[in-house]
């Protein structure tokens, strides 16, 4: 039921950890570690038979609560305190790798659950649960609906769960690698653990490591990080003067770029890649491969001719679109949102997603490119600014705007 990461394959590990343990077999820097596979979810939850939910919200609540009341078996249970006594029972990483994730077609990108510094055989079995009921979560439901699968449960439906050493990053972030042969590898760093970038909560530095060797940087004003204290994730505030220094400088940068190669070599075309640096050295978290690729960055000659009204910020998804400003900076906000909206937010969790399912464009305060939300944006083909310093305030609720995504640019009443 456990599988070493190094011989894990996408049929039976899902699309995830079959690219990490390519990886790794490859001799690429990836954490060791080890997967809950298909088989252990099936033989644990298999009976609860999810093709005969129908979606409804009171019936997926009580389908997520049940897997979560699901206790494992003796043998699985023992099995994982034996492999995390082999890794030395450190703080561990847990993500999802689920059937019909990170996929060509779909990255299905922050819609099931990972869970960081997870410590202790107890604690790591009720996180694999987490990880099996995100399958019924809301958010993955609508994306999978979104993306033009069924958004109901179904038998089908399977999850993996993958286990790795907690690396506690001094600097991470994300990396495109090129789409052709004369394209720019496309990085986004900042401080601390992986989430804030990937998940939009800051606005990070943005590299390109152009085919000639040269860098291009954009430095942005990284306020917050986020690091592991004991078993907590905690959110602490960057000193004034560390805030707009360089996360990355041009050696490390060019070795990302060297690695993202690499990596794409070994998968087998363009990659979207989690990176962390511990100690100076460079790990690999996570590579599926690119969906849809970002805008380009934005010209400095081009912001010249623009209206004295107008917003710039980052180009996140492709397009142009006109509508109502709906300023959501919660969930109490969610049921505001009306079909054609253009949601205005601080960041888009995860749990936001389905609300890109109605709205006509995004707009964020912080969040860089190579985002979970601006991915899905261009995944369901919808315009996406981001990184726009108190957006929510500067934009009126109920006004109409135009997005440019792809110029990065926002106009329109009290802009």
């Amino acid at each position: 039921m456990l599988v070493p990461l190094l011989e894990a394959a996408a049929d039976t590990c899902g699309g995830k950890a079959g690219a990490l343990g390519a990886l790794l077999r490859a001799g690429l820097p990836v954490p060791d570690g080890f997967v809950v596979s298909f088989a252990a979810y099936l033989a644990t939850i298999g009976d609860l038979g999810l093709g005969r939910f129908t979606g409804e919200p009171d019936e997926l609540d009580a389908a997520r609560q049940a897997i979560q009341a699901r206790p494992l078996h003796a043998t699985l249970v023992d099995a994982l305190g034996r492999a995390l006594d082999e890794l030395g029972d450190p703080p561990v990483a847990v993500r999802s790798s689920a059937a019909n994730e990170d996929t060509g077609q779909a990255s299905a990108a922050g819609q099931y659950e990972t869970f960081l510094a997870v410590r202790g055989v107890g604690e790591v079995a009720d996180a694999v649960r987490a990880c099996w009921a995100s399958l019924l979560s809301p958010r993955a439901l609508g994306y999978r609906g979104a993306s033009g699968r069924d958004g109901r449960p179904s038998d089908d439906l399977l999850m993996a769960v993958i286990l790795q050493r907690h690396l506690d990053a001094e600097v991470s972030g994300v990396m495109f690698t090129p789409a052709g042969p004369n394209d720019a590898t496309e990085i986004e760093a900042s401080w601390g653990l992986g989430p804030s970038v990937v998940g939009g909560t800051v606005t990070p530095d943005a590299y390109r490591v152009a085919e000639d060797g040269s860098i291009t940087r954009t430095v942005a004003d990284k306020r917050t990080r986020l690091d592991r204290r004991g078993t907590r994730l905690v959110v602490r505030d960057v000193p004034i003067r560390v805030r707009h220094r360089p996360a990355l400088d041009d050696a490390t940068a060019t070795h990302l770029a060297a690695l993202g190669k690499e990596i794409a070599a070994v998968l087998g075309g363009p990659q979207d890649i989690e990176w962390a640096i511990v100690d100076g050295r460079a790990w690999i978290l996570q590579a599926r491969p690119v969906t849809a690729a970002p805008p380009p960055p934005p010209s400095p000659s081009g912001t010249s001719d623009t209206p004295p009204a107008t917003l710039n910020g980052i180009p996140g998804s492709h397009g142009t679109v006109t509508g109502t400003a709906r300023i959501v900076r919660g969930p109490g906000d969610f049921a505001r949102v009306q079909p054609g909206d253009i949601l205005v937010c601080p960041f888009t969790d995860p749990a936001w997603t389905p609300l890109l399912r109605i709205a006509a464009g995004v707009v964020t305060e912080t969040g860089g490119a190579l985002s979970h939300a601006a991915i899905v944006a261009r995944e369901h083909a919808i315009p996406a600014v981001l990184g726009i310093p108190n957006a929510t305030a500067r934009l009126r609720d109920d006004a109409v705007i135009t997005i440019d995504g792809t110029a990065g640019t926002v106009t329109g009443t009290n802009a």
